[in-house]
């Protein structure tokens, strides 16, 4: 059963893997390992898909991917060879994003959400509004104790779109809504996200954010962090095992929350999980759903969150208390998938992204004010709807 796979999931699952192959003289994995960068692997998928004989049975996909692979007829529905209740038993915010169009087409590996990394030697408890974490940040920095205050993804990439995300949830808004017997419709023109959009813009101006997180990414956030230069961090779930790993600046000294929100709104984190699809014109269906049953099982599931970090998909593991002895971060884990959210389910999210990611990075960069970018994003994600004929 041929598999690609990210080249950090493939670096992950090798032990594992190798022990399958060991165990099973009837059935065999072989890992292609595939890019780093998320955008990347899509590409090399997409490449192989658009063949027409794809030279893999399974496809490790990110959650923002399932409708444009299904739109597209690339993939095989699982509930012939899974059963209907294939997700019983995992975590509701794991369950997210695995179904679209009335048919289930993915399981998941993991199902990592935003998080808010601080310092504990620095502050007796992590901030809850986003009042709380400019506060406590500029107060530290006046006191010479880090450079800066909050870093976080502002490169434009997915990744500021998951952080924009969450901020805007964390001011009330949403980035699509649907009207009841309507297409969905965008809302980042809207008070929320203008108060979301100006409040991380305002974090640069004010210098608690460097001006070069619009060139930083997950690795370059979690270097400025790690090295003790900053206060606050937003980062995955992997983010806590390199931190205290021997050698660490910061190991021993660092907490791990779920994330702010504006006064009298929740916080939400964006859901950002990993998960095994089938591809259509697999010529091993039946022994490529064996495979991805083992790969998204409770035991593999188990060791990846010991050894990585990984979030674990089944309630069981989640409130396993043996396991929260090997990863102590186990119940903000929990907390986090509770009120993680995803990103838009539509086929169309890419070019969604795109745009909103053109938009803030310009804010970000001090080229706009947060009410202009605001509505050029909006102009923008209407016109990608209307193309596709999503709006009415």
């Amino acid at each position: 059963v041929r598999v690609l796979m990210p080249a950090p999931f493939a670096d992950a699952t090798a032990e594992l893997v190798l022990q399958f192959n060991r165990e099973h003289r009837d059935l065999a994995i072989a890992v292609t390992r595939g890019p780093l960068e998320t955008e990347a692997l899509s590409d090399l998928a997409i490449s192989s898909l658009l063949l027409g004989d794809a030279p893999f049975d399974l496809l490790l996909m990110d959650v923002t991917w399932t409708p444009k692979y299904v739109a597209a007829g690339w993939l095989e529905p699982l509930e012939p060879l899974l059963g209907q209740d294939a997700l019983r038993g995992m975590a509701p915010g794991a369950q997210l994003g695995n179904a679209f169009d009335g048919h289930l087409w993915r399981l998941p590996l993991l199902a990592d959400m935003g998080l808010l990394y601080w310092r504990t030697d620095l502050m007796a408890a992590p901030p809850r509004t986003t009042t709380e974490l400019e506060s406590i940040a500029r107060s530290l920095q006046r006191r010479g104790a880090v450079g800066w205050g909050y870093v976080w993804q502002g490169r434009q990439y997915e990744g500021l779109s998951c952080v924009f995300l969450e901020v805007l949830r964390g001011f009330g808004g949403q980035w699509l809504e649907a009207p009841p017997g309507q297409a969905p419709q965008p809302q980042l023109a809207g008070s929320a996200a203008i108060a979301a959009a100006d409040w991380l813009s305002g974090l640069v101006r004010q210098g608690i954010t460097p001006a070069a997180v619009a060139n930083v990414s997950e690795s370059e956030a979690l270097q400025i962090f790690g090295a003790g230069e900053a206060a606050f961090l937003r980062n995955w779930p992997y983010a806590w095992r390199e931190l205290n790993k021997p050698g660490s600046a910061v190991a021993g000294r660092v907490g791990v929350t779920t994330m702010v929100a504006a006064s009298g709104h929740r916080a939400a984190a964006t859901q950002g999980s990993w998960g095994f699809s089938l591809l259509k014109g697999s010529r091993e269906p039946r022994r490529a759903a064996e495979v991805l049953r083992w790969f998204t099982s409770q035991p593999v599931g188990r060791e990846l969150a010991i050894r990585y970090g990984y979030t674990p998909i089944w309630t069981s593991l989640l409130e396993d208390p043996s396991l929260e002895q090997a990863l102590p971060m186990l119940p903000v884990l929990r907390e986090g998938l509770e009120h993680a959210e995803l990103r838009p389910l539509t086929p169309l999210y890419a070019q969604l992204s795109d745009s909103l990611q053109r938009q803030l990075s310009a804010l970000i960069t001090g080229e706009q004010p947060a009410a202009e970018a605001m509505a050029q994003a909006q102009r923008q994600s209407e016109l990608v709807l209307q193309a596709a004929g999503e709006r009415p």
